[in-house]
């Protein structure tokens, strides 16, 4: 599997550590040394969709290509704009293509899921070139009174190409079927047949147990799926995690024992997008000229489910 194309879109409204201040019991200094984030992106008129289809566009003209060449598209997502029709079935008219399209939803390991699914079409011939979005906006699942977790959060889409060249990938997905220490809880709706739900509640988490579970699972997954690639650590160029938190990815590096520079991050100024902080990384990467063909890069995340994945694969796009 080959990347061809990546994109990236984000809403125009910054929201920073100082302006959160005026509505929560918080500080610049508390959130930026237990999370390393000061600003995230939020949405104010953007609807998701908008979102998704600007990052699709971008990642078509990356890879110089049309919405006709596309033959499977697969967004990755928690909570769309409608929960039926898909985000993908909405994408795929705006965006103008003619293919099977359909959403999945492995929280912030979405990214890392749909690659998986995607290079297994690639192998049966049931697809021959695929478009993957993930959009996020967890400015609407997040409890906006509860600063333990609403300042981590931000919103906004990446996406990426990809096509069935030959050329070196490795994942590996783990779920462990854990509702307990982070989950959202929709409304359950007004059936008068319903004896029992559980009642609407923000995004909630278990903070110390989720940081936890992500540095190691993300430091084991990440060996894991080097060594069955038949590389070693060091040979990585470039190292690519869910950007949820400055320390979770600190402790990642250090017990991988890898120099920053190969651990770029932009969790300070994007906050955590969910499944869109990989490809959103990425496009920014990309379009910086940090990748050269050539280059190995391993990726990981960690999410509601609670669910990892991890995957080797080599950039050859010029």
């Amino acid at each position: 599997m080959r990347i061809l194309g990546t994109g990236s879109a984000l809403p125009k409204f910054t929201l920073t550590n100082d302006r959160l201040t005026e509505f929560l019991d918080t500080s610049d200094e508390w959130i930026r040394t237990r999370t390393g984030i000061q600003s995230r992106q939020i949405a104010t008129d953007e609807d998701l969709l908008g979102l998704a289809l600007s990052a699709a566009q971008a990642a078509l003209e990356d890879a110089r290509l049309e919405p006709g060449d596309v033959d499977y598209l697969i967004c990755s997502v928690i909570e769309p704009d409608t929960l039926t029709p898909s985000l993908a079935c909405a994408l795929q008219a705006e965006a103008g293509m003619s293919c099977p399209a359909m959403d999945l939803n492995c929280a912030c390991s979405g990214f890392l899921y749909a690659l998986d699914v995607a290079d297994s079409l690639l192998r049966t011939g049931k697809a021959k070139r695929l478009m993957i979005v993930c959009a996020e906006m967890m400015s609407r699942l997040v409890d906006w009174t509860d600063r333990s977790t609403c300042v981590l959060f931000g919103d906004g889409a990446g996406a990426v190409v990809v096509d069935g060249g030959e050329n070196l990938f490795r994942a590996r997905l783990t779920s462990e079927g854990n509702v307990g220490i982070l989950n959202h809880y929709p409304d359950p709706g007004n059936s008068p047949f319903l004896k029992s739900a559980h009642p609407a509640q923000g995004l909630y988490m278990d903070g110390q147990e989720v940081y936890k579970f992500a540095v190691s699972h993300s430091t084991h997954d990440l060996k894991q799926v080097i060594g069955e690639a038949g590389l070693e650590l060091d040979q990585i160029d470039c190292y690519l995690l869910h950007q949820a938190n400055k320390r979770i990815l600190e402790a990642v590096r250090t017990r991988l024992h890898q120099p920053p520079e190969k651990f770029p991050s932009n969790v300070e100024k994007r906050g955590n997008i969910s499944s869109a902080t990989i490809p959103i990384l990425m496009d920014e990467l990309n379009r910086a000229g940090r990748f050269h063909p050539g280059d190995l890069l391993a990726l990981s995340a960690f999410g509601a489910g609670l669910t990892t994945g991890a995957c080797v694969i080599r950039w050859t796009k010029e």
